[in-house]
């Protein structure tokens, strides 16, 4: 019988090939970005103090905020601008 191919997920494309290096699935991550989650349960003597949920967004800057202007002297002052405008004081 002849094996039927199934689609490859996104992580199988990356690794699959021989000359893939740290740095291309790093690359890979900032650019599509990835979720981190997890649990933290402090306890003492069996008896749960603190619970923590965990969630950490890792990709590049400017997946995040695309339209940010690059110049960050300028991105300064158009903030500082809108915040003073929101406070009501002179730009």
């Amino acid at each position: 019988m002849a094996r039927r191919r199934t689609a490859q997920t996104a992580a199988e494309r990356i690794l699959d090939s021989e000359d893939t290096s740290l740095l291309d699935v790093v690359d890979h991550a900032l650019n599509k970005g990835v979720v981190l989650s997890g649990d933290v349960t402090l306890a003492l003597a069996q008896v749960d103090l603190v619970y923590a949920r965990l969630s950490v967004l890792l990709c590049a800057a400017d997946r995040v905020l695309p339209n940010e202007d690059e110049d960050f002297l300028e991105r300064h002052r158009s903030r500082r601008a809108a915040g003073r405008r929101r406070r009501g004081l002179r730009a």
